[in-house]
């Protein structure tokens, strides 16, 4: 079993962290992962994607920690330009979860473009901080199996990774994304 995931955004958004729980949450499992950033002008505001790949637990090890061109099984997008950017990394089939930030053009060409897509509406964060997008997204992702382990095992993970002064309100992110309203094309 291999499993590539990109996760595309701009900084402030949490691809880092989100990038590193996946790998936490698949390690937990017992998958071989590799895992890289591409930051750039994040400070600004600028493009940050992360690459995640994971193998099976035996024999099936992943040697490099980018994804090839037309080798991701998952997009996660924290912006719907920057997910359009990383569209070339998705294979023909894979599944693309979006956060609608407004921007109607880019979530137009998604839907024309991707047969497997989940938009994240922007009402469905009105409950939910938008520092915590990305474990909200992730939750929205594992709502919808598009990771390759449980609500569960990420659960976990961000009980063990985030410091306690924000773990209460990324717990409440990741149910309200595991059990929020999510729109699929």
């Amino acid at each position: 079993m291999t499993f590539n995931c990109m996760i595309a955004g701009v900084g402030g958004q949490g691809t880092v962290l989100a990038s590193k729980l996946i790998a936490a949450a698949a390690i937990k499992k017992g998958f071989d992962v590799r895992t890289t950033e591409t930051i750039g002008m994040a400070q600004r505001g600028g493009s940050v994607f992360g690459h995640v790949r994971v193998g099976g637990p035996a024999g099936d090890n992943i040697f490099s920690p980018i994804i090839p061109l037309g080798g991701a099984d998952a997009l996660i997008g924290f912006e719907p330009a920057e997910t359009v950017r990383q569209l070339p990394f998705l294979r023909d089939g894979g599944s693309v979860i979006v956060y609608n930030s407004g921007n109607s053009e880019m979530i137009k060409f998604l839907k024309e473009n991707v047969k497997k897509l989940i938009v994240v509406e922007s009402l469905s964060l009105t409950a939910h901080n938008v520092k915590t997008l990305n474990v909200f997204l992730l939750g929205a992702a594992v709502k919808n199996g598009i990771l390759p382990f449980d609500a569960e095992t990420l659960k976990q993970v961000l009980t063990e990774t985030l410091p306690e002064r924000f773990l209460e309100m990324n717990l409440k992110a990741f149910e309200g994304g595991l059990h929020g309203h999510t729109g699929s094309d």
